[in-house]
């Protein structure tokens, strides 16, 4: 074990010459390496945009918003941390330059800063630092990632902030991680160092000189172009980097960094010793995704944002969890929800082993949602539903069994006869969009020899929500004389948390997002259940014999 230090590290990881370059996974892969040398460590993302939070904007705009045990709607690179380290993760683990702004005037306006006229600095600054020293509760480190590129004008008070702080911190108790890209010219055939360089050379601009250089490539970076790269940007020639895009999965890049030592130059520039680590569990899941035992099976998301890789980043995520759990590699064909109700279920869907229906708002694409629900019920298909996923299979399900051919949701037909998905009780009259949902996580009680009891192995459970609407109670008793089954309810019994089909391989719907609570070495064991389900229907369809399952539930 590290040993444990007296005063809390803090690392800044910041980033240059393009947005989207990875700064998110690899703070989560630093903070990864550094739990797996002992230390207790807090993950943060600093975001430089003006909205409070991410709650309020588009996955076109930002990504899927990936929501905290205490409610907080925030960026998807939280996920990252989730899937790779310990952290606790709360309010504190993500702010913006709007929420900055908001709490300081909220103070202008109480008084707090006696008349004084409130400017960037000190009174912005201030509150930065004093977010980030928040999150040095009870850790070693504090790992904190700046969101954007250097030289972005709403980053410049987040990069002054952190210069103040780590002079105040004094030597040797925090330093900072670049990274940057060496794009490739095709037409020279060359990795070019002149965006790194001056990426680095805007950052001292500000005062900010980075201890550690990591460098992306998109392929192998010679030795004399690194040394090179350590001497113009006046980093030490040891702490300068190379994170070459892996091939399998994104689970790789700790274990490259690690081969380069990067964990040991982190604990020897913030005086921290070590005893070694354990990366066995680790490498193994990596390996199995490298050359998995049972092969391939391919499951169909579908969904309204399926171009766009970062909107169902966590749901991406967990299937890949999923499958390492069971020995397998699993292809997703993703499929919009719209190009359902313009070419049909069946030939969109044929030939896979399993569904997803994705969560959602907005009522584009729901009766293809609704269409791809019944192809996988009555083609005894695997179908797992995900928040509004599940409460169109509560609508397909009540026009189906029931007759009630009007059914619907409220959110999308306010005067349907049929109100089988309602808006949530005391959410009426809500006008603000911005963190009024049910957000958060909630205990759920499951029934006893249910699908979901026995994929948990537990009656009680906690699993993190979003959304306004839920299942209307008074269908409750028609719907289970027709097989439905309503595995999952909250403790007072009045809300819907999980929703099964009797007779079927796998039919599961959960009102709550499970992919918010699985890592790659403990899957979330509705995915896993929802993957060896899958794997048994492509056996039965190759004729192949049934391997036993190595899904955790």
């Amino acid at each position: 074990m590290a040993r444990r230090t007296t005063t809390t590290k803090h690392i800044f990881v910041t980033g240059g010459v393009v947005s989207s370059l990875g700064k998110g996974l690899t703070a989560a892969s630093i903070g990864m390496l550094l739990e797996h040398r002992g230390l207790r460590v807090a993950m943060q993302k600093i975001d430089p945009y003006i909205n409070v939070d991410p709650g309020t904007m588009s996955p076109y705009q930002h990504g899927e918003v990936y929501v905290l045990d205490d409610g907080t709607e925030t960026d998807l690179d939280l996920g990252h941390y989730y899937r790779f380290t310990s952290s606790p993760l709360n309010r504190d683990s993500n702010f913006t330059t709007g929420r900055i702004y908001y709490d300081v005037i909220m103070k202008e306006r109480r008084g707090d800063y006696l008349g004084k006229t409130v400017q960037v600095v000190p009174h912005i600054t201030d509150e930065i630092k004093a977010r980030i020293r928040a999150a040095a509760r009870d850790v070693d480190v504090v790992i904190s990632e700046v969101g954007g590129t250097v030289g972005d004008i709403e980053g410049l008070p987040f990069l002054e902030a952190i210069r103040q702080l780590s002079y105040e911190l004094g030597r040797g108790n925090s330093l900072c991680i670049h990274l940057t890209l060496l794009p490739y010219l095709k037409a020279s055939g060359e990795l070019k160092t002149k965006p790194t360089q001056h990426s680095v050379g805007k950052l001292r601009e500000i005062g900010i000189q980075p201890q550690i250089l990591v460098c992306r490539a998109e392929r192998d970076v010679p030795e004399e172009l690194r040394l090179k790269i350590a001497r113009f940007c006046n980093v030490d020639e040891e702490a300068t980097f190379v994170e070459k895009d892996v091939e399998t999965s994104i689970y790789e890049i700790p274990l490259v960094l690690r081969d380069q030592g990067l964990d040991r130059q982190v604990l020897r520039m913030l005086d921290i010793d070590s005893r070694g680590s354990d990366f066995t569990e680790w490498q193994t899941m990596v390996e199995v995704l490298r050359d998995p035992p049972r092969g391939e099976v391919e499951v169909a998301l579908v969904g309204k944002y399926i171009e766009l890789q970062d909107a169902y980043k966590s749901k991406y995520e967990s299937i890949t969890h999923a499958g390492a759990a069971n020995g397998c590699r699993v292809k997703v064909r993703r499929i919009g929800a719209e190009q359902v109700e313009d070419e049909g279920a069946e030939r969109l869907l044929e030939g896979v082993a399993g569904v997803i229906v994705a969560s959602g708002f907005g009522e584009r694409g729901i009766e293809g949602k609704i269409q791809t629900v019944r192809w996988a019920r009555t083609r005894q298909v695997p179908f797992f539903g995900i928040c509004l996923g599940m409460q169109t299979a509560v609508i397909e399900l009540a026009r189906a069994t029931l007759g009630l051919a009007d059914a619907h949701s409220s959110e999308f037909v306010p005067d349907t006869p049929h109100p089988v998905i309602d808006l949530l009780e005391g959410q009426q009259g809500v006008t603000n969009k911005g963190g009024t949902m049910r957000l958060g996580s909630y205990p759920c009680v499951l029934a006893p020899g249910s699908l979901a009891h026995r994929l948990y192995g537990r009656t009680e459970i906690t699993e993190r929500h979003r959304h306004r609407y839920e299942f209307n109670m008074a269908y409750r008793e028609a719907l289970e004389a027709q097989g439905v089954v309503f595995s999952g309810l909250s403790p007072d019994g009045r809300l819907v948390e999980i929703v099964e089909l009797r007779d079927h391989p796998f039919f599961v719907g959960t009102q709550f997002h499970p992919e918010f609570r699985s890592r790659l070495t403990l899957p979330h064991p509705l995915f896993s259940g929802f993957i060896a389900a899958a794997l048994r229907q492509r056996d039965r369809r190759t004729g192949q014999p049934a391997v036993g399952a190595t899904a955790r539930a």
